[in-house]
């Protein structure tokens, strides 16, 4: 059955949330100290609030889709995350701040976890991995265009309007649900567990060896790349003395390296495949990543000579990120949303923490962001060698879910 075209650009614009959310309000951070009464460095408590409400909120939004469908969550989860961002906006202290963005993030979540079972639901194999790619060529818009928007607006108004913008983007997203979105996941397909069956669901998911080394690499590629988000503003805006528009630019520039990448990717997957691509990507990014933390503990004099390995390592994840989830989900059609939540959940975790440990570890130089980075790299690379041994190479069209167990789009 053919997907139509407008899928991919919808599903990928309620994934957008998620960057959109992240990656807006970074060139901010030292705005929101200077008005909210915060130390320097205190901002980044907001990105780690953020990061530990995708991560429960994502576990929760999974169960619920698999329960109740995929429609209805996703308008329920948009429509808190409006209501969240408008207190953000209205936050008087950095602590009420951090609350609205958990409680954004719980509900966020659901834009971010859905849409891929909602991926898993029509398709599997290569066939998945371009679907997902298409996805992340919308979905990657907003992180290349976020931070210049957010350095933009600061050059007019107050750090508050970044949350005007994204609670708008919120109301725009639970109406496309309401209007557009078909429900993927049939009534017979529908799961309905007691909390028991939740829990044995999860446990079975965490045996799968596929699914854990899969998820746990994308883990530590969101640790590395988290830490460089919390920690890029320090360094560029503050250390190295950039403006906001010229870092939401410098941003913007590494942000299309992972597009350009996601875009490639289905391109060479029919010659190398996914285990191939995910190998060597995966070392391309610790190679990146160890050149950066030899120039960090260097402490150059040009912002630049940081910017070009962050660059390359940004490119790698656009190879990387699509691929691995295809790679956790192939084996958990029948749970698609549980699965990726639980993909979702450890991912943020670990890209909480790093928001944490790299605003508590700051030391005034770019050391801490590198070497956070670099353990994200070495823990992806660890995952890589445990993967198990893909199967022989079978036709495309095996690789494609038969009608029975698909869902019509329309």
């Amino acid at each position: 059955m053919r997907i139509p075209t407008w899928l991919p650009i919808l599903l990928g614009f309620l994934t957008a949330v998620g960057p959109l959310s992240t990656d807006m309000y970074l060139p901010a951070f030292p705005a929101i100290e200077a008005s909210l009464g915060g130390l320097p460095g205190t901002a980044q408590i907001t990105l780690a609030t953020w990061f530990a409400g995708l991560a429960i909120g994502q576990i929760t939004q999974g169960t619920l889709s698999d329960r109740y469908g995929r429609r209805g969550p996703l308008m329920v989860g948009t429509a808190i995350y409006t209501l969240a961002s408008i207190g953000c906006a209205l936050a008087p202290n950095l602590w009420s701040l951090s609350m609205f963005r958990f409680i954004a993030a719980f509900g966020g979540s659901a834009s971010m976890v859905i849409p891929r079972a909602i991926v898993r639901d029509l398709s599997d194999g290569q066939s998945a991995a371009r679907l997902m790619s298409r996805l992340m060529l919308v979905m990657g818009a907003a992180p290349i265009l976020a931070p210049s928007l957010g350095g933009l607006m600061l050059s007019v108004a107050t750090w508050h309007a970044i949350f005007w913008f994204t609670a708008a983007f919120g109301g725009i997203c639970c109406l496309l649900v309401w209007r557009l979105l078909p429900d993927t996941l049939p009534e017979q397909h529908r799961v309905k567990l007691g909390f028991g069956g939740i829990v044995t669901r999860y446990v079975s998911i965490l045996r799968d060896r596929g699914f854990i080394s899969h998820a746990a690499m994308g883990g530590f590629a969101m640790f590395g790349m988290f830490a460089f988000l919390g920690g890029s503003p320090y360094v560029f805006i503050q250390l190295y003395h950039l403006t906001p528009q010229i870092y939401g630019a410098l941003f913007g520039i590494s942000a299309f390296g992972f597009i350009a990448a996601s875009q490639l990717n289905p391109r060479i997957l029919p010659r190398f495949g996914p285990n191939r691509v995910i190998r060597t990507a995966v070392r391309v990014f610790l190679c990146a990543i160890a050149v950066l933390t030899v120039i960090a503990f260097l402490r150059p004099a040009a912002w630049w000579l940081l910017a070009l390995p962050i660059g390359v390592s940004m490119g790698s994840q656009g190879f990387i990120m699509p691929n691995i989830v295809v790679g956790a989900l192939s084996r958990h059609a029948g749970h698609a949303g549980s699965a990726s939540a639980l993909m979702g959940t450890l991912q943020f975790v670990m890209a909480a923490a790093s928001g944490l440990i790299v605003g508590l570890a700051s030391d005034g130089t770019a050391r801490p962001m590198a070497l956070l980075m670099l353990f994200g790299a070495c823990g992806a690379v660890i995952c890589d060698l445990y993967r198990p041994k893909p199967p022989p190479a079978r036709p495309e069209s095996d690789r494609v879910m038969p009608p029975r167990e698909r869902s019509p789009v329309a």
